[in-house]
């Protein structure tokens, strides 16, 4: 055949054709999960007083004090004697330089945070550079010693200028949902020990911890001006009747995850159910939606904790019964995809009680996580 030919035109017609049906041809990705294939170990996340278990992962929107634009805030929640609940400290990774630094190290006993200090993944950072931390601490590393705990206010340079306790907060636990408008701004935690007995109490029908559901959804509006400490203005539970539970190798279990949708729906994880649910008008409803509507349960979900949200408006959601995040369409209700994070053979399933905190990258590169099983921040890039 020449060159230019009819006939030539149509062979490379049918080959392309050919190629295009070919079984390797690449289609397009369900999810962001599916381009996502390299995990890089970034740093490790024990501080220099031996703390240890990282839980929350939070990406800095603003440099501030020790803090640049960009880094990776990870906490503690054991100390050196791996005991649950203890954890005081805060480890930054900053990754134009690959390094890391200790952000803060809070007392072990503050006279405003009942039960002492054991930070928990409820944790952000304002666009004004404070730092807002959640404590659910306990004296021997179990909820037989729990105390109703507080949420903590750090400065830029990790210092505690604030806490705040009260009847509505008790268990700080899951990773906030944050409307940020700088000198406006609304927080969702989950508030996960309520009346949680020790683990061992049991319930005489099943013979495991006692199931309470009294875990809420508490949004705080807080006001920040002139540079001074964020100002708690009011506290409402929109959100209620969530399971929780008292756990040997957990500490507890109870609503992890949250994400707010651009549509003012708050998305909600919990574990002891292996459900997500949808809570409408979080920011502006005045009373509790229950635990709200159904948006997906079971499949591949397998007690799913923190959320963090795609490009497209998918969640990516890491589970706690095994090394996966899965992602979810939650306007379609439908789970698209799981990818393994952490595939130890140590656990079974594979990564069972390694994963935990999670976080997109502010350039969509990738997703920030923690490994518990050997305290290190990861990333999965593309």
């Amino acid at each position: 055949m020449k060159p230019g030919s009819k006939a030539a035109h149509v062979a490379l017609g049918m080959l392309a054709l050919l190629a295009f049906m070919a079984p390797g041809h690449a289609e397009k990705p369900r999810g962001y999960l599916e381009t996502v294939h390299h995990h890089t170990t970034l740093t490790t996340t024990v501080a220099d007083n031996g703390d240890l278990n990282p839980y929350a992962v939070v990406v800095a929107p603003v440099s501030a004090g020790k803090i640049q634009k960009d880094d990776v805030l990870v906490d503690n929640f054991n100390n050196v004697a791996n005991l649950q609940g203890t954890g005081t400290t805060i480890i930054g990774f900053r990754p134009s330089t690959k390094q890391n630094y200790l952000f803060a190290k809070i007392p072990q006993n503050l006279a405003q945070c009942p039960g002492g200090i054991g930070l928990s993944t409820a944790m952000t950072m304002l666009k004004t550079g404070w730092v807002i931390v959640g404590s659910t601490p306990s004296k021997d590393g179990t909820t037989a010693t729990k105390g109703d705990g507080c949420v903590l206010v750090l400065d830029p340079n990790g210092n505690v200028v604030s806490a705040w306790s009260g009847p509505t907060i008790n268990g700080p636990w899951g990773n906030m949902a944050v409307v940020d408008n700088g000198s406006q701004v609304t927080l969702f935690i989950s508030m996960a020990g309520f009346d949680v007995p020790s683990p061992r109490m049991v319930d005489p029908k099943t013979g495991l911890p006692i199931v309470v559901r009294k875990a809420t959804v508490l949004r705080l509006e807080l006001a920040v001006n002139d540079g001074k400490p964020p100002k708690l203005l009011s506290q409402t539970v929109v959100a209620s009747g969530f399971s929780q539970r008292a756990d040997v190798d957990n500490f507890l279990l109870g609503p992890t995850g949250l994400a707010l949708g651009p549509d003012n729906t708050l998305y909600v994880t919990d574990g002891l159910d292996n459900v997500i649910t949808a809570i409408a008008d979080a920011t502006t409803r005045t009373t509790s939606a229950g635990t709200g509507r159904v948006v997906t349960q079971g499949g591949l979900l397998s007690w799913p904790l923190a959320m963090t949200w795609t490009p497209d408006g998918h969640l990516i959601v890491c589970n706690g019964k095994d090394g996966r995040a899965v992602e979810v369409d939650p306007v379609a209700g439908k789970q698209i995809y799981a990818r393994w994070l952490n595939t130890n053979q140590a656990q079974s399933p594979p990564g069972n009680g390694n994963l935990f905190g999670i976080a997109m990258a502010p350039d969509h590169s990738g997703i920030y996580y923690v490994m518990d099983d050997v305290n290190t921040l990861m990333k999965e890039a593309r």
